[in-house]
């Protein structure tokens, strides 16, 4: 990723660029492109209590001081009531996020790097510095501050015991209390905890923006000091754990991104593929505790708790199209031990509680996703040991299970939960559900259609013919009243819901399910209409808006309180991940020419640039519905990215997996999914 030069952009411009690294195990890092905090969210180590959830600021950020010749620099960057100090936003010159942040800070003279990594499957942060140029040695100041709580919350001054404890000279602990926890810092300088006070008022900008409260105090254990020579190296480490300085220093050697060395900082050689392919492995989580439900797909940074929906969503982009299939493996696996009567967890809450289940379409895309991890792998001995997951799936949908899941007499599937959402489009404000879709929603229909239809096919694979006849045959009937209820023959595309009362015209972009699919739900000779009606209504240069701009409840704008917020969502909000359904949609009705490739690049120029560019190497959630489409939402998406990424390989660049093979011979009597365990 190339470096960003700062020295011409204003601070408020510079806010606005945020950088996300992430270890393995649901702890990150992140901030902005100066290190001003803008959000509580923001720190240098956030890390995973109970990988991958209960999340905690611990190193909210480092104030840095370089005294050279008598003279103190300032560093660092932070915003308190009515002013930003210190402002060492006037001596950073250039900026870049990959492989992992780096900062080049200059003045008369001299020359200092600073960098921040993290140590991958450890709630480790590692900042070193490097005095790149000088006409003499130098001294750094470096005073950490420390939040110490959960990242949903903010730290007040309190007369609460606390204070660095020395292990060595170099390796220090801040015991835990009963509000904060334990925490190890460790460094190759000297500390003093003389100066050890607190920071007061710190002011997050973005949460004031956001409705919410925005200040807080830090706690500063002391001061690190170092003597540099130009050319020489120093670290700082924080962490969760206690701290074998050199053993994390050669661990950080070990991975495959390279520690900061003695360099400037310099542009890295990307590919556009290559550089998705480096955003989606943030996301990728390491090996965890196996007796739990194993997310090894972390869906949203910085601060929402991982999504089961986005994960099936980000799927074949993040793990497939990257050839984590051990991961894939793995993650199918987790899910499937967790199937109660028919559906799978939504989520896992952010405090460490039992996974949730609220919504209706994920035991669907988990087929769906299940049947894409065999087109990759081939890996049929797995696929036939989930098999019975899916076929209970289906059985359960079929007679009803929660969340009103049911089908009726036509074959279509309907969903009802008082007072909930039971769709993606699940927004809710005290007792109101914004989006009200309970019903028959387009793309439950379109994704029960398509898992029916990868379970028959899946049945016959595997010699299960009786069954996969008789769903074929209710395949056929979902089919056939899908094209009769859901098609709007005035608007030239589908309703959005069809209720026992009627059925809601909304132009909305969950319709483009039916066609993108691996096994399409509406009438082929209907695409081109639906096509056409999606592109007009709906599409932005970022991705699909989720309400047509000319429906009454239309929201333009992500701003505002999190009532405001809500509102606007899912009322018009643009999100990047349809937009890799709705390029898989166009070359399915144009065709896989030349050409027709070449103007699906020219779909997805726009996000590829926001990851170039104001992303720094990340695609968020989504955007406004309205130009200029202001980014919003989380900072980092998964489902955003890999869908991104999968219709950039798979369509664009035609290289997506060959047809299935030959079906090799599989004994009938598989395990069932009572057998299955978390295990890759």
């Amino acid at each position: 990723m190339d470096p960003l030069n700062v020295g011409g952009m204003p601070l408020d411009a510079l806010l606005e660029r945020e950088w996300l690294i992430t270890n393995g195990a649901g702890g990150y890092g992140c901030s902005t492109a100066v290190g001003l905090n803008t959000r509580k969210y923001h720190g240098l180590l956030v890390a995973a209590m109970t990988p991958p959830v209960r999340r905690m600021v611990l190193l909210s950020r480092v104030e840095e001081t370089l005294h050279l010749n008598g003279w103190p620099h300032a560093l660092a960057c932070n915003e308190y009531p009515g002013t930003i100090h210190p402002e060492g936003h006037r001596l950073l010159k250039a900026f870049c996020a990959g492989p992992y942040p780096r900062w080049a800070y200059q003045g008369d003279g001299w020359t200092l790097e600073k960098s921040v990594q993290l140590v991958r499957g450890e709630n480790t942060v590692v900042i070193s510095y490097t005095l790149l140029g000088a006409d003499c040695p130098a001294e750094l100041e470096a005073r950490p501050l420390l939040a110490l709580r959960s990242m949903h919350d903010l730290m007040y001054q309190w007369n609460g015991r606390l204070a660095a404890e020395n292990k060595t000279s170099r390796h220090h602990r801040v015991p835990p209390t009963l509000r904060t926890p334990e925490v190890f810092f460790a460094h190759d300088g000297a500390f003093n905890a003389a100066p050890a006070c607190w920071y007061l008022n710190t002011i997050y900008r973005r949460e004031e923006q956001r409705g919410y409260s925005g200040l807080e105090d830090l706690w500063n254990p002391g001061v690190v000091r170092w003597r540099l020579s130009p050319g020489q190296t120093v670290h700082f480490i924080c962490s969760a754990e206690p701290i074998e300085l050199d053993r994390t220093l050669a661990t950080l050697d070990a991975q495959a991104i390279p520690r900061a060395t003695a360099r400037t900082i310099a542009s890295l050689p990307d590919t556009t593929q290559d550089l998705l392919v480096a955003s989606a492995r943030a996301y990728a989580c390491d090996a965890i505790d196996a007796s739990q439900l194993s997310m090894r797909l972390l869906t949203g940074f910085p601060w929402a708790s991982p999504s089961v929906r986005d994960a099936l969503i980000a799927f074949p982009g993040v793990f497939l199209v990257t050839q984590n299939f051990a991961g894939a493996k793995a993650l199918l696996q987790s899910l499937a031990a967790k199937l109660d009567h028919g559906l799978l967890p939504s989520g896992l809450p952010e405090d460490g509680a039992d996974p949730v289940y609220r919504g209706a379409d994920i035991s669907l895309w988990f087929i769906n996703a299940l049947w894409q991890y065999l087109r990759y792998t081939g890996d049929e001995q797995t696929v036939s040991r989930l098999l019975d997951v899916a076929t209970e799936i289906i059985t359960e949908y079929r007679h009803g299970t929660g969340l009103g899941i049911a089908t009726d007499a036509d074959g279509l599937l309907k969903t009802h939960a008082p007072g909930s959402g039971t769709t993606w489009m699940d927004a809710k404000i005290g007792d109101w559900v914004v989006t009200p879709r309970a019903g028959r929603p387009v793309e439950l229909n379109a994704l029960w259609h398509n898992a029916l239809r990868i379970v028959a096919e899946l049945c016959e694979r595997f010699g299960r013919t009786k069954q996969a006849s008789e769903l074929c045959e209710l395949a056929a009937k979902t089919q056939a009243s899908f094209n009769r209820k859901f098609w709007n023959p005035e608007r030239g595309c589908c309703y959005d819901v069809v209720d026992d009362h009627g059925a809601d015209p909304s132009v909305r972009p969950n319709q483009l399910l039916a066609i993108s699919l691996p096994f399409p739900v509406l009438a082929i000779e209907r695409h081109p209409a639906l096509l056409e009606k999606v592109h007009r209504a709906l599409l932005t240069p970022f991705g699909l808006r989720t309400l047509a701009p000319d429906d009454l409840v239309y929201h333009a704008r992500y701003t505002g309180d999190v009532v405001s917020r809500d509102r606007a969502v899912h009322q018009g909000c643009v999100f990047p991940w349809l937009l890799g359904h709705w390029v898989t949609a166009y070359l399915r009705v144009l065709g896989r020419g030349a050409t027709t490739r070449r103007e699906a690049l020219r779909f997805l120029q726009p996000c590829l640039e926001h990851v170039q560019g104001a992303g720094l190497g990340h695609l968020c959630e989504l955007f406004d519905g309205d130009s200029p489409h202001r980014p919003g939402g989380t900072i980092g998406s998964a489902a955003s990215v890999g869908e991104i990424l999968r219709a950039y390989v798979e369509d664009v660049l035609d290289q997506g997996p060959p047809a299935l093979p030959t079906p090799t011979k599989i004994p009938q009597s598989v395990p069932s999914d009572k057998a299955i365990t978390t295990t890759s």
